[in-house]
């Protein structure tokens, strides 16, 4: 790729929900990165029980999500998606101007295994987009497995993060961030409203998992 992207080696990182593994993956590695983390949950509490289990020496605090959302250069939201609307909708004044990171599939689950599920206004990043008016909506870290973020035997993580939104500064930034994660590399994959398909991709990686017992990721070829 061309595009020179911004230098973001200062930014503090907040992750909202950050106690699943996905976020606490994603704090992991941006704390190894040097970047200031912070994990946010429903309890301060909690988020710091999430942040202390990372392990001593990393850059990383627990506190609420109200906190992370005030206090972080750029927040990801990594949330349930069963709440992923109430959550944002109590979040935006907090929010308002920063960059938000939504890697929120909204996915379902039964006997045939995963699949996607309809969102009124098309995607998870599109609703966080709608309830968040103010903010830069960004989506990306989809397709990123929480197991290989966690395990300190993997060194770099081999994959590409799909970056999309509708605010280049943004999108720059956050392919930039990615690309702080060994191994894995930012792309831009388009506009917020082909966020969909991005999120539903997900069921099909499980779907691969599942079946090779890997953690399969995704690499764009010729960029």
């Amino acid at each position: 790729m061309s595009d020179v992207l911004p230098d973001v080696g200062g930014l503090s990182v907040g992750i909202l929900g950050g106690t699943g593994d996905q976020g606490k993956g994603l704090a992991r590695r941006f704390a190894l990165a040097g970047h200031s983390v912070l994990i946010g949950s429903r309890s301060a509490a909690r988020a710091q029980e999430a942040a202390d289990s990372l392990g001593a020496g990393l850059p990383v605090r627990g506190a609420d999500n109200a906190s992370v959302a005030a206090e972080a250069d750029v927040v990801i939201v990594a949330v349930p998606w069963d709440g992923h609307r109430s959550i944002l909708a109590s979040l935006s004044a907090e929010l308002t101007g920063k960059i938000v990171v939504d890697c929120v599939n909204p996915l379902g689950f039964d006997k045939q295994g995963a699949f996607a599920l309809d969102v009124e206004e098309g995607s998870a990043a599109q609703q966080a987009a709608a309830v968040l008016p103010g903010s830069r909506v960004v989506a990306a870290f989809h397709h990123i497995s929480a197991v290989l973020l966690l395990d300190p035997a993997v060194a770099e993580i081999d994959l590409d993060v799909l970056v999309l939104g509708d605010d280049r500064e943004a999108t720059d930034t956050v392919q930039a961030l990615a690309s702080r994660i060994p191994g894995a590399r930012g792309v831009y994959g388009g506009r917020l409203r082909n966020a969909r398909q991005i999120e539903a991709l997900t069921a099909n990686l499980i779907s691969i998992n599942r079946r090779y017992k890997a953690h399969a990721g995704l690499r764009v070829t010729d960029v």
